[in-house]
């Protein structure tokens, strides 16, 4: 099974739809956050209807920069994840949406305590998955993929905890630009998509575990 990955879209959906007709061979998408910048429920309706347009299923967590209000559009668009797990064959795909608070006061910021409980809220629909993916907006703190161009690290530490208990097959996260790249945290694979804002995405591979291509 191939999964496309994308996340910080930032309204660039034409480029969005340039990736989608070069991997027409997978068998899913996941958005992980930012979709829009402080968009309409319109918008991201339109956007999320021409992305499902390729007929296969799409798994949803909204960004910081998403409005919390959009999750209802997300939810009746695609499949929103957050809090919550879902099976697809025998992988189960949960996420968190928003971020942890951040200098800039985003729309879609939520305590740490929050996002660990909807990490392990969905954690738990995803049991009987052999192969389980994670996908909160905001990165694990104190990896190669959350750090700024300061080199300071501002991902998330509910997420960093979260992994290390439970060790999902992979991580699927966005947020900060600028950390695009893969990192593992004990057996778990995490992946910064980078910014589809710039043509950036990841396939990845699922077999007997979860393999991860950078692209873009």
């Amino acid at each position: 099974m191939k999964i496309l990955a994308l996340t910080d879209i930032h309204a660039a959906y034409d480029n969005v739809e340039r990736i989608l007709a070069a991997e027409r061979g997978c068998h899913a998408i996941i958005l992980g956050g930012d979709l829009t910048t402080h968009g309409t429920a319109e918008e991201a309706a339109e956007a999320l209807k021409r992305f499902s347009s390729m007929g296969i299923p799409l798994y949803t967590v909204a960004g910081n920069m998403d409005p919390r209000s959009l999750e209802d559009t997300f939810s009746r668009h695609s499949t929103l994840v957050n809090g919550r797990g879902v099976l697809l064959d025998d992988v189960g795909i949960f996420g968190v949406s928003g971020s942890p608070p951040t200098p800039m006061n985003t729309p879609y910021e939520i305590a740490e305590e929050e996002i660990a409980l909807r990490a392990h809220t969905g954690w738990k629909d995803v049991q009987a998955a052999r192969i389980k993916i994670f996908v909160p907006h905001a990165p694990p703190r104190d990896t190669t993929v959350d750090a700024i161009r300061t080199g300071q690290h501002v991902g998330s530490t509910a997420v960093r905890k979260f992994v290390e208990q439970c060790q999902p097959h992979a991580v699927v996260c966005g947020h900060i630009h600028e950390a695009r790249g893969t990192d593992t945290i004990g057996t778990t694979i995490v992946v910064n998509c980078g910014p589809a804002l710039k043509g950036f995405y990841a396939i990845l591979t699922v077999g007997k575990g979860v393999s991860v291509e950078l692209k873009g």
